[in-house]
C-alpha cells in the first residue's frame, strides 16, 4: 500500500470551495468543495455527463465556474484566465500541431516563454527522453502512433514544469493493451516528478490502478472520496458500490440492529445507518466475496443456493446462483476462480453450500434502484 502523501496538518495544494456551474437551467456542478495535496495523482471518475470534465475546466479556467473559489498553492485564482494559471493539461484528442516536428511540439511553451534555444533544445530531449521516444524529435505526428502521440502531449504539458497537471480522459481513444501500458507509465513517471496531477476518467480500471485518491461523481455532486480500496471495499452509497466494480443488490427489510430479512432468509451484516424495524434497505455484495470453500452450516448467513449458470471468464468463472426456494431470476453472482470451480467440481445445476460474511455486506437505505 502506498503511503498517503498528504498530513493531517499540511496546507492542501489546489482547494475547491463550494463551486456551481450553470449552464442555462441546467446545474453541472452543485457546490463542490474538495482539498487536492501536493504531489497527490487524483481521479475524477464518474458517467457521462456528471461534471468531472467540468469541474476540471474550471480548475484550469477554461470555463469559469458561476460561483465559488478556486486556491492553488495558496494564491487565488477564481477568476484568473488560463494563461495566468500553472497548469499543464493534456486532451483526449492530443491537440498536437500537425505541421511541427515532436521537437516543435514539446517545445512550443518554451518558445513561448523566449528561452534560448540552447536550453530549448536540451529541455525537449530530456523531456523526450523521460517519455520513452528519445529518437522521435525529427518525426511529425502524422508517423507516430496514437499512444505515442499521447506521449509527446504528455512530455508538451510537463515542458514549462508546471505545478498542476491536468489528464482530460487521455487514454480513451488508444486501444485497450495501448492504455494498460501507458497508465503504467504515467504513473511511474508521475511517481517519479512528484506533481500534481487530475485525472479525468470515467473508467474504473483506470481510476483503481493510477489513483491516490479517487473522486466519485454524479449528477453534479461528489458522491465519495477515498483511497482506492476505500471506494471499493467501503463505497458511500449504492451509486459507488454499483459504478466501481460489480455488485450484488439485494432487497432486505430491517428486522432488527444488525439483523436484516433477505426474502426467507434472515442475515447478520453491519448496520452504520439508522433505519428502524421494518424499514427497506438495499445490501450490497462484490461477487468475489460470496465464501464457497469449507463453508459449514453454522457459519454466518449461510445460504443454499443452485448453479444457474457459469461463465468462464480466463482466471475466473462468473457464476449466477439461484437461492433455495426462488422461483425467480438468480439472486446472486458470485466469482469463483478456476482452482476453485475445478476442486469442487462446481458445474450447472448443482446444489452449493455458500456464506456471505456479515462484514463484507454493505447496507444503504432504501430499495434497490430499477436498472
Amino acid at each position: 500500500m502506498q503511503e498517503q502523501k498528504h498530513m493531517a496538518d499540511a496546507p492542501p495544494y489546489l482547494r475547491i470551495e463550494q463551486l456551481k456551474k450553470q449552464f442555462g437551467a441546467f446545474s453541472a456542478l452543485k457546490d463542490i468543495s474538495l482539498d487536492i495535496f501536493r504531489g497527490e495523482f487524483v481521479c475524477f471518475l464518474g458517467p457521462s455527463g456528471c461534471g468531472k470534465t467540468t469541474l476540471l475546466r474550471a480548475i484550469a479556467g477554461l470555463d469559469i465556474q458561476t460561483s465559488g473559489r478556486i486556491f492553488q498553492d495558496g494564491r487565488e485564482i477564481s477568476n484568473l484566465p488560463a494563461s495566468h494559471r500553472d497548469f499543464g493539461i493534456v486532451f483526449q484528442s492530443y491537440a498536437l500541431f500537425p505541421n511541427l516536428t515532436v521537437s516543435a511540439n514539446v517545445g512550443y511553451g518554451l518558445v513561448s516563454r523566449g528561452m534560448p534555444k540552447v536550453e530549448i533544445n536540451t529541455r525537449v530531449d530530456e523531456l523526450l527522453k523521460l517519455v520513452g521516444l528519445p529518437d522521435s524529435g525529427p518525426k511529425y505526428p502524422a508517423q507516430l502512433s496514437g499512444g505515442m502521440q499521447q506521449r509527446v502531449a504528455l512530455a508538451r504539458a510537463l515542458a514549462l514544469s508546471p505545478g498542476l497537471l491536468l489528464l482530460d480522459e487521455p487514454l480513451s481513444a488508444l486501444d485497450a493493451r495501448v492504455r494498460a501500458y501507458l497508465r503504467i507509465e504515467i504513473r511511474r513517471l508521475h511517481q517519479r516528478l512528484g506533481v500534481t496531477t487530475i485525472m479525468v476518467t470515467h473508467d474504473q480500471e483506470e481510476a483503481l490502478t493510477m489513483a491516490d485518491r479517487i473522486v466519485v461523481m454524479n449528477n453534479g455532486v461528489i458522491e465519495q472520496v477515498g483511497t482506492p480500496v476505500e471506494v471499493y471495499r467501503k463505497p458511500a452509497s449504492a451509486f459507488v458500490a454499483d459504478f466501481v466494480g460489480t455488485t450484488n443488490f439485494l432487497s432486505a427489510i430491517v428486522l432488527r440492529p444488525g439483523c436484516v430479512r433477505f426474502g426467507a432468509i434472515d442475515l447478520a451484516c453491519d448496520i452504520d445507518i439508522q433505519p428502524g424495524p421494518g424499514q427497506n434497505v438495499t445490501l450490497a455484495i462484490r461477487p468475489e466475496d460470496v465464501v464457497v470453500r469449507n463453508v459449514q452450516p453454522t457459519m454466518p448467513n449461510c445460504l443454499r443456493v443452485r448453479v444457474a449458470e457459469i461463465e468462464f471468464l480466463g482466471a475466473f468463472c462468473r457464476v449466477d446462483l439461484a437461492v433455495e426456494g426462488d422461483t425467480g431470476k438468480p439472486a446472486l453472482v458470485a466469482d469463483f476462480s478456476i482452482n476453485v470451480v475445478r476442486d469442487l467440481s462446481i458445474t450447472e445445476g448443482m446444489d452449493l453450500l455458500i456464506a456471505l460474511p456479515p462484514e463484507r455486506i454493505r447496507v444503504f437505505p432504501g430499495a434497490p434502484q430499477q436498472p
